[in-house]
């Protein structure tokens, strides 16, 4: 196989019809064995149900069988061994034909007498849409594990006492020690001021202490107030921790109900003010624990995640309110994408701004006639800013969905509003009060979404972002004004970038793809620029950008057009960028004034974190291949580095206690494009398949 050409291709790509010949068989005591293994291994990502979530597909349902009626089993077979995207083929030969042998039960494809076998190839037809019961048949072979779960709830070991409730104020200008929400500062920068660890030192760090963490998806943030750390865990466990010795003080555990599974188990960050921590869930609540002791003081649902609605990024406060931006909006439904706020002290809902333009308001214009209830996607899946000088709150939007425009019944001049968008929000109400469209009809799943960064400089008060094309963006954060760009990997999507305006022309095969019809671009879906946010040092006056250097070829698929359906509908395979000899890595920082880069470093291995710049001149990153590192945030140079457990991924963090600083990051596994993508086009690079946990590090004490 050509190791720079890789493919995930979701039970669908490349697969072709075939002439008439002799169907395919299994055995229902195979499809209920294949049950079991399917719970085990693929209902995380895949769902239990089936539908699919995040960049997992749909694998039962009219979509799957209008795809797959009629063509060869082995393809399935085949396209199966490719998963899990971090282990493909790491399961028994055995096991995959089961999972394909209950999958095709589960979309009514007639059994037979005899098994499937891994290397069987025949036509899969006669699928009715009715699953098979399985309820009564034994499987063959397995043993059901019985699928216990834990239960939630709070344990309370040390009660925080003298806890100092966290103010307006002080989320407006916190302690230079203290981290007290996703990107520390209300402003998004991912700065922070403490300067004890410097340029001249940091080759010094040690580890201080170490936190194992829980399995599943694992990207966190802690935050630390007062000598305290607040950390989430893959499933909304959320721990107290003593921030400068790791001691447990008290957790808290989701209950989930029966049956409940999600693919992306991670939630990136929480909030903190007054008394209370504020967790969005995976089964799309918000739920507000006492900070003291963990407690639930109330929750309110958001959404029903039985649609697909969840939360992988938690909330900012505004003003004593809790906003929140929803996730998972693969599927048409009339509730479609929102963002919301809450009343901090009793949950209650105070507005909900939908990111779709629904019939008769501003933007409906721009969906092509597809009815309200077949819109997708517009999820708010990173938590966004807010300016308490001008009140304004800013919030990026991902694309529309299905990925590619024919799939949606739509074209690339269809813009459809509010989607791959920075929308400026009234606190008050939640209305509009701009946006700015970065990549209108969006095409290839390469969405601009990302934090939303606020720097004045001068008489201007700047927004800068960017997302998977790998543009960073230069706004007026007043009116939503263009004031420049700058290109930060190589782009061959777009045939015209107007540099006056921001305004992006598609190329024209992009432009007519049709479905079934496959396009190569260059960023892929892992960007450019993904969730490892970026950071910015007023020493240097750059924004330090981690990069991801791949290319893909994407495809989109037929999508039945009823509320329910929707989804990605797309297969899609990934390549190295060219001239870039390999290296998938690429940290960068970027001159705000000038929008010039200042130096970068690449690598083969790709970035996972956030950047962490401080007021030592130094900026910290980790990569897939366990390495975190110290950079001098002038020039790029590595200060100091050490190898951890397993690949470095999630948001690190500085703080103080008892007049020392702390550099905190994590180790984890999981997640998606940033994830799967350089491991697939890097497959010598190898790490544990677990290993989940918090490393703290500090001077030696003097």
């Amino acid at each position: 196989m050509n190791v720079t050409s890789l493919s995930i291709v979701a039970l669908g790509a490349l697969a072709l019809p075939l002439t008439a010949q002799e169907s395919v068989s299994y055995d229902l005591q195979q499809a209920a064995a294949g049950r079991i293994e399917y719970e085990e291994s693929c209902a995380e990502c895949h769902l239990g149900t089936m539908e699919g979530s995040a960049e997992a597909p749909q694998l039962a349902g009219p979509n799957f069988r209008a795809y797959w009626s009629g063509r060869d089993a082995g393809e399935l077979l085949d396209a199966a061994l490719a998963m899990p995207p971090d282990a493909a083929g790491s399961l028994a030969d055995e096991t995959y034909a089961n999972v394909v042998a209950y999958i095709l039960s589960q979309n009514g494809f007639p059994s037979g007498d005899h098994p499937l076998d891994l290397h069987d190839a025949g036509a899969l037809s006669g699928a009715t849409g009715d699953a098979l019961s399985l309820a009564n048949v034994a499987p063959r072979g397995v043993m059901d594990s019985g699928g216990n779960r834990t239960r939630g709830g709070t344990e309370t070991y040390t009660a925080i006492t003298g806890f100092r409730p966290v103010t307006t104020d002080e989320l407006a200008d916190p302690a230079p020690g203290d981290w007290l929400m996703y990107r520390r500062t209300l402003d998004g920068q991912g700065y922070s001021p403490l300067d004890q660890v410097d340029r001249t030192n940091v080759h010094e760090l040690r580890l201080a202490w170490v936190w194992a963490m829980e399995d599943g998806v694992s990207q966190p943030t802690p935050l630390v107030h007062d000598g305290v750390m607040y950390l989430t865990n893959p499933m909304n466990t959320i721990q107290a921790l003593d921030a400068a010795s790791g001691d447990l003080l008290w957790e808290y555990r989701r209950a989930f109900p029966e049956g409940f599974q999600i693919g992306f188990t991670q939630l990136r960050n929480i909030a903190i003010y007054d008394d209370k921590l504020f967790v969005p869930t995976k089964d799309a609540w918000l739920v507000a624990l006492d900070a003291r002791t963990g407690e639930v003081a109330w929750e309110t649902q958001l959404a029903d995640y039985r649609q697909g609605y969840t939360n992988v990024a938690g909330p900012l406060i505004v003003r004593g309110r809790v906003i929140n931006g929803i996730d998972g909006c693969l599927r048409f439904y009339e509730e479609s994408c929102f963002i919301t706020a809450h009343d901090a002290e009793t949950g209650e809902e105070l507005w909900r701004t939908f990111t779709i333009a629904r019939p008769g308001e501003p933007g409906d214009e721009t969906w092509g006639g597809v009815p309200f209830e077949m819109r997708g996607g517009g999820d708010a899946w990173i938590t966004g800013s807010y300016d308490p000088e001008l009140d304004l709150i800013y919030w990026g939007t991902a694309q529309p969905k299905p990925w590619v425009p024919a799939s949606r019944g739509m074209t690339t001049d269809d813009a459809a509003l509010y989607t791959n968008s920075t929308l400026a929000l009234d606190p008050d109400d939640g209305h509009i009060v701009w946006y700015r469209q970065h990549v209108p009809g969006e095409s290839l799943d390469l969405d601009e979404t990302f934090e939303q960064v606020l720097i004045d400089r001068d008489d201007q008060r700047l927004l800068l972002t960017i997302g998977k094309h790998g543009i960073l963006w230069k706004l007026d954060r007043t009116s939503g004004a263009f004031l420049g760009l700058e290109e930060t990997v190589y782009q061959n999507v777009f045939e015209s970038i107007d540099r006056a305006t921001g305004t992006v022309r598609y190329r024209q095969d992009i432009r007519d793809a049709g479905v079934g019809d496959w396009i190569f671009a260059c960023p892929s879906t892992a960007g450019g620029h993904n969730w490892q946010a970026t950071g910015y040092s007023p020493e240097a006056n750059a924004l330090i950008v981690p990069l991801n250097q791949s290319c893909l070829n994407i495809s989109g698929r037929p999508v039945e057009m009823a509320v329910g359906s929707g989804g990605q509908a797309a297969d899609r395979s990934w390549e190295a960028m060219p001239g870039t000899d390999g290296k998938l890595g690429k940290l960068a920082a970027y001159d705000v004034d000038s929008m010039e880069e200042l130096w970068s470093v690449e690598q083969r291995a790709g970035f996972l974190t956030a950047a962490l710049p401080t007021g030592g001149e130094v900026v910290f990153a980790g990569d897939v291949d366990r390495h975190f590192r110290a950079y001098d945030v002038h020039t790029g140079d590595v200060l100091w580095e050490t190898r951890l457990g397993t690949s470095v991924q999630g948001f690190p963090v500085s703080y103080e206690v008892d007049g020392e600083q702390y550099v905190a990051v994590s180790t984890g596994v999981g997640g998606g494009s940033p994830r799967y993508v350089p491991r697939l086009l890097s497959t010598e690079i190898r790490h544990p398949r677990g290993g989940n946990a918090l490393y703290v590090f500090k001077l030696p004490s003097r």
